[in-house]
């Protein structure tokens, strides 16, 4: 299963970079919303290994993952990699400097069922692709708007 999408940003690249690697803010993100994050290791820093274990609901059952950074290029992107019992998946995020004030993101998530539940579960995502795609472009593009808001202050 795998959705991918783009959007321009009006701020330059460094200042993205540093929105999409502010991991004390989707930790909270996460929190509010009711799931649980412990950060195993690194630091506030973006670096390669730093690690996660998140909890959560999905589909009325709790859910639980592990997100280790798996590679980090500074500042024009990085790739996250997602594992629980169920299913492994990658986010890839890329940054493109379009022009000094305007940087392109590009977000690609990849996810593979291990177990035969998974596939069942990713078999009724791929039936509402259009949907699925939609949402998952609406979360890219709210992030967006958000990083354009923050640096106009």
């Amino acid at each position: 299963m795998e959705f991918a999408t783009s959007d321009d940003i009006e701020a330059p690249i460094e200042h993205v970079f540093d929105q999409v690697t502010d991991f004390a803010t989707f930790e909270r993100s996460i929190m509010r919303r009711g799931g649980d994050v412990e950060r195993i290791a690194g630091g506030d820093a973006a670096v390669v290994g730093t690690k996660w274990h998140v909890k959560f609901l999905l589909r009325g059952a709790e859910r639980s993952v592990n997100a280790e950074i798996g590679e980090v290029n500074k500042p024009t992107g990085l790739t996250i990699e997602i594992t629980s019992k169920s299913a492994d998946a990658t986010m890839l995020i890329e940054l493109i400097a379009l022009s000094r004030a305007r940087t392109r993101l590009n977000c690609k998530f990849v996810a593979k069922a291990k177990t035969i539940a998974a596939k069942v579960m990713f078999q009724s995502v791929r039936f509402s692709r259009q949907k699925s795609q939609a949402h998952f472009k609406s979360i890219v593009s709210g992030f967006a708007k958000d990083v354009e808001t923050r640096y106009r202050g």
